[in-house]
C-alpha cells in the first residue's frame, strides 16, 4: 500500500515538473509553474479488436468515464494538442488521466497523430496501456527469436512477480493459469519474451521449451513516458483477463479514479421449508408440471430436505466462512408438517440455527402471482375475464401471501428484512410469451407490505426497473436443477437438455442459436462431479471476477440428499481464495444491499451519459462535482481523507490495496473534495 502511495505521489510530481519545463502545456501568459489539472477521465483508441473492447467494459463496470475514438470511423476527430490539452482559468488542462491503445504506435509511427499523443503523454505524465503488443525492442522486449517463445498460452500457468505483487497486481495471490476449455481450440495466443533494460515484468511465465522467464505484462519506462505492455491476446470473458482487469485499470489511472469494483459472491436458496417436485427420468419431464404427460405427481417422492440436511448447512457455512440466504415458504412447510404427523424435524432445525442464515420472504405457500394461469392446454395460458380482460390474481391475495409469510418470520424470531420479496418463479413480475405484462395487482401489494427490492431472473431481465415503487434485483439463475436430488438425476435431465435428439435428448439444444449440444450425453454417474460442477463454478466466478454483485439462486433441493449445491459453492469459493490475497476478501452482501448497488450503479452511468459529472485532480486534490443527491464512486490510495468544511476525516474502506466509497459531498459543500497522501 504504500508502494502505491509513494508511486502516485512520484506520478504526481514528474507532472508537475513537466509542466514547469513545457511551455505547450501552458496558455500564453500563464504562470509556467503552475501545476497541471489532469481531469479523471480516459481516452480509448479502438480499432475493433477485443482487448481493447475488453479494457474499455472494465472501465465501463468500474464506473471510470472514458472517450472513445474509433479508428475504423472516417469522421473521427483528429488527435491533435488542443484535442487533448487545453487551459482552464489560465491553468493548463489534461483532459484523459490515462491512454488505452490498441498497440504501441495505432495511428503509425512518426504519424502526426502519434506525435501529438506521445507529447501529451510526456508532458503531464500519463500512462498508456498497450491492450496487444507482439515482443519487439520498441516495447522493451527482446524478439522471441532471441530467447522468448510465441505460441499457445492455454492451461499455462503465468505468476504474479515481485515486483507486480508489490505494485498494481498486488490484489493476487501468485500464480493462475490461463483457461483451457475447449482442448481443440486456441483460445489464448502470446508473447512470452525478455525484458530489456527499462521494462519492468509483472507478469511472466517460464520460457515453453527454453530457460528463463519471459513478460506477457510490464511496465516499459523510456523517452519521459510509460507504457503497460501486454503481449498476450484476450477478450473480456477469459479468466486470465478478468484476473488482472483490476490491476490494468489501476496502473492506467495511477490508482486514482472515479468509480469502484468489488468481488462478491451471493446464494438464494429458493423453496425453503416446501418440498420440491423430482425428475422423472423415463417420461423426461417433471411429474405435476403441466406439460408432463401421463404424470400427475401421484405417488411420487418430492425432494425435502431433512434435519441432517439442516443441521449440515449450518455447519457447511460455518467451515467456509460463508452465509447462504435462505428464502423460504412458511406455509408450505405448514402444510407438510399437517400431512406428517404435526411435526418437522427439518423446521425445529434450521430454526434453531436461524441466526446463521439470512431469510428472505418468498411468499407463504409459493403460488403463481401473475396471471390466473389456465392449464387445459400445453403451454398454459392466461385465463380471461369475461369482457376477454386477462384475469390476475388480486391485490389482496398477493398481499396477503408476503404478509403471512413475514409474520411467521417475526414470530419465530428470524432476522428477515420487509424490504426483501423473491416471489415463486419469480411470478408477477411479466412472464413471457404468455403474461407480456406485469400483474398491474403486484405493485400495489408490494406498497401495502414495505417491499422495495423484489428479485427477478437476471436471463430474462438483466437490467433493474421499476416496479411501482419498488425495484428488481436481477439474480443468476444456477444450472443446479431444482426437480433433482442426486447426481444421476441432474446428469440426467441435464442430459436431455443439452443433447441433440439423435443422441436421445430433446433437442432444445439444437433448435436454440444461443445454445449448443454436448458432443455425447454425459455418463450419469460421473457427469455431475466431471462436468456439471467445474462448469457451473466457472461461470458462477466469471460474474464474480466480473464484478457482478446480481446473487445466483438455486433451491432448497439442491442441498438434499446429494447435496448438490455444495460442490459448486466450494469451487467457486476455494478457486477465488486461492487467486486472490486476504485484502480483495469475497464480500457476500443480501439482497437489498445488492439492489442497492445497482441502483447507484445505473444512476451512476445514466450521470456520466449526460455529461454531468466534473472531475479532476490538482496535485494532491481531487474534486468531483455530479447531480445533486448522486452517489460518487471513487477509489483512491490508502491515506486518502474527505475534506469537511473543518478538517478532515479517513476516506473510504480498504480493498485490495486501495480505498474506496460511494460517496457525496460534505454537509455544506457543492463539490466533494479528497486530498491524496
Amino acid at each position: 500500500m504504500a508502494q502505491r502511495a509513494r508511486g502516485w505521489r512520484n506520478t504526481a510530481a514528474a507532472m508537475t515538473a513537466a509542466g514547469m519545463i513545457t511551455a505547450g502545456a501552458t496558455a500564453p501568459g500563464a504562470a509556467a509553474a503552475e501545476t497541471p489539472r489532469i481531469d479523471l477521465k480516459v481516452l480509448v483508441v479502438d480499432n475493433g479488436d477485443s482487448p481493447v473492447k475488453a479494457v474499455t467494459a472494465q472501465l465501463k463496470s468500474t464506473g471510470i468515464p472514458y472517450t472513445t475514438i474509433d479508428l475504423n470511423d472516417s469522421g473521427r476527430p483528429k488527435i491533435t494538442e488542443s484535442f487533448l490539452s487545453d487551459t482552464v482559468s489560465g491553468r493548463p488542462r489534461a483532459k484523459y488521466q490515462g491512454v488505452v491503445l490498441p498497440n504501441e504506435a495505432p495511428f503509425g509511427a512518426g504519424s502526426a497523430e502519434q506525435t501529438a499523443l506521445e507529447t501529451y503523454e510526456r508532458t503531464y505524465g500519463i500512462p498508456q496501456v498497450d491492450a496487444y503488443t507482439w515482443a519487439h525492442p520498441e516495447v522493451g522486449l527482446d524478439y522471441t527469436s532471441e530467447g522468448g517463445w510465441a505460441g499457445t498460452l492455454d492451461g499455462r500457468e503465468a505468476t504474479v512477480t515481485a515486483a507486480g505483487k508489490s505494485g498494481w497486481f498486488g490484489y493476487l495471490d501468485g500464480a493462475f493459469r490461463f483457461e483451457d476449455n475447449a482442448p481443440a481450440v486456441q483460445e489464448s495466443y502470446g508473447y512470452v519474451a525478455r525484458p530489456r533494460p527499462g521494462f519492468t515484468s509483472y507478469v511472466d511465465l517460464p520460457v515453453p521449451g527454453g530457460t528463463g522467464r519471459g513478460s506477457l505484462v510490464g511496465e516499459y519506462a523510456h523517452d519521459g513516458r510509460r507504457e503497460l505492455v501486454v503481449t498476450f491476446a484476450y477478450n473480456n470473458n477469459q479468466q486470465q483477463f478478468r484476473l488482472l482487469a483490476r490491476g490494468i485499470v489501476e496502473w492506467l489511472t495511477q490508482g486514482v479514479h472515479l468509480g469502484r469494483t468489488r468481488n462478491s459472491f451471493a446464494v438464494h436458496v429458493d423453496d425453503v421449508f416446501a418440498p420440491d417436485s423430482r425428475w422423472d427420468t423415463e417420461r423426461n419431464c417433471t411429474p405435476g408440471d403441466f406439460d408432463c404427460a401421463g404424470g400427475d405427481g401421484e405417488g411420487t417422492t418430492p425432494i425435502r430436505m431433512t434435519a441432517d440436511d439442516a443441521a449440515y448447512a449450518a455447519q457447511w457455512q460455518r467451515e467456509h466462512g460463508f452465509t447462504m440466504d435462505m428464502v423460504f415458504n412458511a406455509g408450505s412447510g405448514e402444510e407438510w408438517k399437517t400431512e406428517h404427523g404435526g411435526t418437522d424435524a427439518l423446521t425445529a432445525r434450521l430454526l434453531a440455527d436461524k441466526a446463521q442464515y439470512r431469510w428472505v420472504n418468498h411468499t407463504y405457500t409459493h403460488p403463481f402471482l401473475g396471471c390466473v394461469q389456465d392449464t387445459s392446454g400445453v403451454p398454459w395460458s392466461c385465463a380471461k375475464n369475461a369482457d376477454g380482460s386477462t384475469r390476475y390474481m388480486s391485490r389482496a391475495e398477493i398481499a396477503a401471501q408476503i404478509r403471512d409469510n413475514h409474520n411467521w418470520a417475526v414470530n419465530k424470531g428470524l432476522p428477515v428484512d420487509r424490504a426483501e420479496l423473491v416471489t415463486g418463479e419469480h411470478s408477477g413480475l411479466k412472464t413471457l410469451p404468455q403474461q407480456p405484462n406485469d400483474n398491474p395487482n403486484l405493485a400495489g401489494a408490494l406498497a401495502d407490505t414495505g417491499v422495495k427490492w423484489i428479485a427477478s431472473d437476471n436471463s430474462r431481465e438483466p437490467e433493474q426497473r421499476a416496479v411501482g415503487n419498488a425495484l428488481t434485483v436481477p439474480r443468476h439463475p444456477m444450472n443446479v436443477y431444482y426437480n433433482v436430488g442426486t447426481a444421476a438425476e441432474m446428469a440426467d435431465e441435464y442430459n436431455w437438455v443439452y443433447t441433440s435428439r439423435g443422441d436421445g435428448g430433446s433437442g432444445v439444444c439444437e433448435d436454440n442459436p444461443t445454445s449448443t449440444c454436448l458432443d455425447e450425453p454425459l455418463d450419469v454417474t460421473t457427469g455431475y462431479a466431471g462436468h456439471i460442477v467445474p462448469q457451473e463454478a466457472r461461470i458462477a466466478l466469471g460474474h464474480v471476477l466480473a464484478g457482478d454483485p446480481r446473487p445466483h439462486y438455486a433451491h432448497q433441493s439442491n442441498l438434499a440428499e446429494d447435496r448438490l449445491l455444495y460442490p459448486v459453492m466450494e469451487k467457486v469459493l476455494a478457486d477465488y481464495r486461492a487467486l486472490f490475497t486476504d485484502n480483495a476478501p469475497l464480500e457476500n452482501p443480501r439482497q437489498s444491499a445488492i439492489g442497492t448497488e445497482v441502483q447507484r450503479r445505473a444512476a451512476w452511468q445514466s450521470a456520466l451519459a449526460d455529461n454531468r459529472v466534473t472531475a479532476y485532480r490538482i496535485g494532491g486534490t481531487v474534486t468531483v462535482t455530479a447531480p445533486s443527491g448522486t452517489q460518487i464512486p471513487v477509489t483512491a490510495p490508502e491515506g486518502t481523507k474527505k475534506q469537511l468544511v473543518l478538517g478532515t476525516t479517513a476516506f473510504g474502506t480498504p480493498y485490495a490495496g486501495a480505498r474506496s466509497a460511494w460517496t457525496t459531498p460534505a454537509a455544506l459543500q457543492s463539490a466533494l473534495t479528497l486530498k491524496l497522501p
